[in-house]
């Protein structure tokens, strides 16, 4: 059985912002559920994490971190959960705060928990036959263990894995602080240089034994200079350390037949009860309630790269030559913001802009909506395409990372529907807008529409499949 460590900065249902927690979340107990696998997991026990799973905790150890010239406490709490042993690396100075991420000391916060959570290997006894580093919080976990424990008995033989969830946050600082903030001397200059700064993540990239991204078409994409943020020479000189696989989900909280925030349960083989969480979320949000007009959704952070300029550049002709409704949940940029809530002063009857985060409405959105239109400009992996298919939403996406390749395009052929969602390649508003009126002329054909929901939804997103191609690059390692 191999013993894997994840380190990430961040977990469902602990503390959590985005698709890093989804995978921190639910990869290791799917990793778990193989038979093959002791996972456990680091992350920081942030002021965030409920009282209700503090109770749960009880303390492994209480050691000091020495960092530069810092020496720090540490102590180390741990709960069991779906098979898997979560450690929480605890310290208020660093984690009791506002928010997990975006404060001044960033950098001091996180090279404090890489380096605690490497000592704790020791302070423990666990040690690992693969240490998985998860984005640049992170990147400092196979640094520090080759430059600083790798002689240490029990550290010699920990094989290193560090997987890119998104490029653009690399963890870039100034030389200047290398030695006082990151514990690192001049001998290491070459491994964290990249364009005259330290990069945290070209560090994690150069000193692991194996790099990989969270999609196989995002793998690809970010050895070319359009999509790395200037890393491609790193990644194409380490493409060999380099694979992608495809995320999964969570599909014992994604779940419309279990789902118990639902006006109806559902599958596959009931879909029709599907339309009663329409009719439910029209009433909630004041719109007209009708079973017989698509709803379209956009689920998303309110930015450019998401696609939301070429949203705003052709939801108004949507709007307008096809009877549709359109619920927008986000927050973003405030000129996003400002067009939603402008577009549903302008058509009342047909939008509604939820100016919000909120994952409990989120579910009943998926579960109310039809179509879902995706249409990243660039995009990892993407767990909300995945998410609606798994709730009956027909896809509409860019084709792009994790995008391409979990939504085939759908086409027919001698009557036999193939793909999945509506597709296209270019980054302009003109193909958005052709495929979304052509998934919404299909959702009007009711026969077509509830043969090609009932192959979307038996559709496989769940870990498994993931799980086990992780499992075989431990393996080969």
């Amino acid at each position: 059985m191999k013993k894997i460590l994840f380190v990430g900065a961040e977990a469902m249902p602990f503390a959590a912002t985005g698709g890093l927690g989804d995978v921190m979340g639910s990869l290791p107990a799917a990793l778990a559920a193989t038979g093959e696998a002791d996972v456990r997991v680091i992350l920081p026990l942030y002021g965030q994490v409920s009282p209700e799973w503090r109770a749960r905790m009880k303390t492994e150890a209480v050691f000091t971190v020495h960092l530069a010239w810092r020496k720090l406490y540490c102590g180390v709490k741990s709960l069991q959960k779906d098979g898997v042993t979560y450690y929480f690396i605890d310290n208020e100075y660093y984690f009791k705060r506002g928010s997990l991420y975006g404060e001044y000391d960033d950098g001091e916060r996180y090279a404090y928990f890489c380096m605690a959570a490497v000592e704790a290997i020791g302070q423990l006894g666990f040690y690992p036959d693969v240490l998985h580093a998860h984005d640049w919080q992170a990147a400092l976990c196979p640094v520090y263990l080759d430059c600083v424990y790798r002689n240490r008995p029990g550290y010699e033989n920990i094989k290193t894995v560090f997987t890119i969830h998104n490029i653009e946050y690399q963890g870039k600082y100034s030389f200047a602080i290398l030695g006082d903030v990151f514990s690192l001397g001049e001998g290491e200059r070459n491994r964290m240089d990249f364009g005259g700064c330290i990069n945290l993540m070209k560090g994690a990239i150069v000193t692991a034994n194996a790099v990989s991204t969270v999609s196989p078409r995002y793998a690809e994409e970010i050895c070319t200079a359009e999509y790395a943020h200037g890393l491609d020479p790193v990644l194409c000189e380490n493409r060999h350390k380099l694979c992608g696989i495809l995320n999964g989900i969570d599909y014992v909280y994604y779940n419309p037949a279990k789902d118990v925030g639902l006006a109806a349960n559902y599958s596959y083989r009931s879909k029709d009860k599907k339309a009663k969480n329409k009719l439910a979320l029209q009433h909630e949000v004041a719109l007209p309630e009708r079973d017989d007009v698509p709803m379209l959704s956009i689920i998303s952070r309110l930015v450019a790269h998401k696609g939301l300029d070429i949203i705003t550049g052709m939801i108004e002709r949507l709007l307008c030559e096809r009877d549709v409704q359109l619920v927008i949940l986000g927050k973003g940029d405030a000129r996003f913001e400002q067009f939603f809530a402008t577009l549903e002063k302008q058509y009342p009857e047909k939008v509604r802009a939820l100016l919000k985060y909120d994952r409990d409405l989120a579910k009943r959105i998926y579960a109310a909506t039809d179509i879902f239109l995706m249409p990243s400009k660039s995009e990892p992996c993407g767990l909300s395409q995945m998410i609606a298919a798994r709730y009956g939403a027909i896809p509409v996406v860019r084709e792009t990372g994790g995008l391409y390749d979990s939504i085939k395009p759908y086409w027919e052929k001698n009557g036999k529907m193939m793909g999945i969602g509506f597709t296209f390649a270019g980054y302009n508003a003109e193909e958005l807008f052709e495929r979304s009126a052509a998934a919404v002329d299909l959702w009007n054909d009711a026969e077509r529409r509830d043969k090609l929901i009932s192959k979307i939804m038996r559709t496989d997103f769940s870990w498994g499949q993931s799980a086990q191609g992780y499992m075989q690059m431990y393996y080969d390692l």
